[in-house]
């Protein structure tokens, strides 16, 4: 694996992903749209090439002939948990089409080697298929297309089907970073009753299974697609994981239980039906992700 190319790189995962690639002296190809390149954060200068994609299929066609990676990750995605009709266009885009250009360019360059990374949430009340929201269905979907392209043009693909991730360098504005400004300003949380499963897997583990997912599709998979679940192998209740939160950072939290609904398709149960990724195991445990990450936010 020397040339790799990246999507979604300016995301919590794809940061954390192509950090680590510069780290083994991979040469790192990353696309972004114009509006997003000034984000590219400063470590990136001298050891990443960010390719400008205009969002047509032809722009993505010219950018994976230019790269001719050996590998692509494909980390981009558009995630929201509970939707609008007014994000439904953009859901699709960025989880469908998106995809689907990405394999007709991979295709047309010639490069066959794909890790994909799918949800939990596409298997509510631990269903072989059930999603848990648009987010999850289209998900989904795109693994139906990308069927077709790993039995029509030869494609082999490795899905990662993520749960929860945390750590540091985390802008997206999800739970942990929540907590962490409630125990530095002590204002209220309200929550959920809290009963529902989380299973959260820090961010330096989901990159091994990455690393590692890799490597198998490069050396021990001839063809075809495989699909693996990313779990830290201890889930907890909502109210437990807020309680080892407070307990490791040795502060209060003030949540208020119960003050909001649970959602529709809430998660009460959470996926177990799953294939590991063989010789991945979690490394970090629960308490030392919040302790690297709450100090992050120091």
């Amino acid at each position: 694996m020397k040339r790799v190319l990246v999507t979604g790189g300016l995301g919590f995962v794809g940061r954390h992903l192509v950090a680590r690639l510069i780290g083994e002296n991979c040469d790192v190809d990353v696309v972004v749209r114009k509006e997003s390149r000034r984000k590219t954060p400063p470590s990136w200068r001298g050891c990443v090439t960010c390719h400008e994609w205009d969002e047509s299929t032809q722009g993505l066609m010219d950018i994976l002939a230019q790269s001719k990676p050996d590998l692509v990750f494909h980390v981009a995605s558009n995630f929201v948990a509970e939707h609008t009709p007014q994000q439904v266009e953009a859901i699709i885009q960025s989880n469908v089409v998106f995809g689907t250009q990405l394999l007709e360019s991979m295709v047309a360059a010639n490069v066959h080697n794909l890790i994909n990374f799918g949800t939990s949430w596409q298997h509510y009340k631990n269903q072989s298929y059930s999603p848990v929201c648009l987010y999850a269905a289209t998900k989904q979907a795109f693994e139906a297309i990308l069927q077709f392209y790993v039995e029509s043009a030869g494609l082999r693909v490795i899905t990662l089907k993520l749960f929860d991730t945390f750590g540091p360098d985390d802008d997206r504005g999800k739970l942990f970073s929540a907590l962490m400004r409630i125990a530095k300003s002590g204002e209220v949380l309200n929550l959920s009753p809290g009963e529902q499963q989380v299973d959260f897997v820090y961010i330096d583990d989901v990159i091994d299974a990455a690393f590692l997912a890799a490597d198998r599709l490069m050396t021990k998979v001839d063809s075809g697609m495989e699909s693996y679940g990313v779990s830290s192998g201890a889930p907890l209740s909502l109210r437990n994981f807020i309680e080892t939160v407070s307990r490791v950072i040795g502060k209060p939290l003030n949540v208020v239980w119960g003050a909001r609904p649970y959602r529709a398709r809430e998660v009460m149960e959470l996926w177990t039906d799953f294939a590991p990724l063989p010789g991945w195991t979690a490394k970090y445990s629960l308490e030392t992700g919040i302790r690297h990450t709450a100090d992050s936010y120091v």
